[in-house]
């Protein structure tokens, strides 16, 4: 067992038991089971408008290398400069370059996942240089010193109680602040490092080819704040984001935003085409995007797993999964956790030390049930269970008791013997791995097989 599994074993079973943590995520996913339904009132009919998402997301991914040139020279021709990082450390270079040439020392930073992905933060700091997380969310996250616990909902396990003394001892502010308060306290905060930064970061929810443009989605403006005032606009976003052409984000921003919060459509939705022009007068005086590879290309070859790609990271697969609600995001290790990160974390990085994630998983299949994009999430981790097997990533004694239960299986006369207490013992004494975490198994006296052969011969 790796490093790796074994700590995400004894962090999901504390988690699991922690009854409070279990009331909170409870909680806050209740108002979105309660929210999303009233979202998806405004599709005439909400599954035709997942599966053109789905075909629209295919056409993109399946010409992925066509449509990111398309991109590259519409975005270019407004001065805009693209940047291709094939792994997290050539995008950190990247970044460095124009830090150093813009001598910054202040970076502020809209919501991003694939920066938590490159550990930007952690590496900025190195640099001497403050990367202050503008969304309100993140902002509570890098105070109390912690990674988002969720996809969209950063600090979805923390109560309000939880925030306001957070903010106290964090911010000497008077403790047992309402929401908006602290809303207001984290907003005088944060305007003061708009106008400090000499560059500002945010990822992107869309990739635009035919426009060459990004799409970002917020309900702050605080991406907003972080695009246009700071004079250097740095754009960090995965190959993956790609949507072919402008007129797609009608369908993909509301459902977007009724899949991820069960909003219409968020508050602000904003499409940046480039820096400032001659004859406008906002905007970042330069603007660099850099599109991230990361592992996402051995999503692509693989014909199976190409289909992760498609994910619009609207974490309602998170929400709906058992397992995700009882042990949390932060037990996962990684950047993306719940099913979504499942799948796709063992082929970002390395699929023998992440294999224990595609088994994180009751397989009950409400992740694909409720994705956006209609991804086969739960066959997609038998998928990674199965390719992980096949790269000899399974243990002598794993193999032995599946072979001796193949073995068994198709063989009606040893499926009898030892019936009852033979096979109690077996399982339960010699392989120990399934009463480690479960009650044991306590098997039938007769198999159905000789049941019925006993009904039928007293005929």
């Amino acid at each position: 067992m790796s490093n790796n599994a074994s700590s995400f074993i004894a962090k999901s079973t504390i988690k699991s038991a922690d009854l409070e943590h279990r009331r909170k995520i409870n909680f806050n996913i209740g108002k979105y089971n309660a929210t999303v339904p009233l979202g998806k009132q405004q599709f005439t009919d909400v599954m035709t408008a997942r599966e053109r998402a789905k075909n629209a997301k295919w056409r993109a991914i399946e010409h992925l290398d066509s449509y990111l040139e398309e991109f590259e020279k519409q975005i270019t021709s407004r001065g805009a400069k693209v940047l291709w990082a094939e792994t997290a450390d050539d995008a950190l270079n990247e970044i460095a370059k124009i830090c150093d040439e813009k001598n910054c020392r202040t970076v502020v930073k809209s919501k991003s996942m694939v920066t938590e992905e490159i550990h930007l933060n952690d590496f900025l700091e190195k640099k001497g240089i403050e990367s202050v997380e503008t969304d309100l969310g993140e902002y509570i996250q890098q105070l109390d010193d912690e990674p988002p616990y969720h996809i969209v909902t950063p600090a979805m396990h923390k109560s309000k109680e939880d925030v306001a003394k957070l903010f106290a001892d964090k911010l000497n502010v008077p403790g047992g602040l309402s929401p908006e308060e602290l809303t207001l306290v984290a907003r005088q905060k944060l305007r003061e490092k708009y106008i400090q930064a000499e560059i500002g970061v945010t990822g992107a929810n869309f990739i635009i080819a035919d426009i060459g443009a990004v799409a970002v989605t917020e309900n702050e403006g605080n991406a907003r704040l972080s695009c246009a005032w700071p004079k250097t606009h740095i754009v960090i976003v995965g190959i993956e984001k790609m949507i072919p052409g402008m007129q797609d984000l009608a369908l993909f921003w509301p459902l977007l935003s009724t899949y991820g919060t069960g909003q219409k459509v968020t508050v602000y939705n904003t499409i940046i085409a480039g820096p400032r022009q001659p004859g406008e007068t906002d905007g970042p005086e330069e603007m660099y995007v850099i599109l991230l590879d990361n592992g996402r290309t051995n999503l692509l070859s693989n014909p199976k797993t190409r289909e992760a790609l498609y994910c619009i990271r609207c974490g309602a697969c998170l929400n709906a999964c058992p397992v995700y609600k009882n042990i949390g995001g932060h037990s996962y290790e990684t950047t993306y956790s719940g099913p979504i990160g499942s799948v796709i974390t063992p082929h970002l990085k390395n699929i023998g030390e992440y294999k224990h994630l595609s088994y994180a998983s009751s397989l009950c299949g409400n992740c694909t049930e409720v994705c956006a994009v209609k991804i086969n999430l739960h066959e997609l981790l038998l998928d990674n269970r199965h390719e992980a097997v096949l790269q000899g990533y399974s243990s002598l004694s794993e193999r032995l008791a599946w072979k001796a239960w193949k073995t068994a299986s198709l063989n009606r006369g040893m499926m009898n013997l030892g019936n009852g207490n033979m096979k109690n013992w077996v399982v339960n004494k010699v392989f120990k791995a399934w009463t480690q975490h479960h009650g044991a198994l306590d098997f039938s006296k007769k198999t159905f097989n000789e049941m019925w052969k006993e009904k039928h011969a007293t005929k």
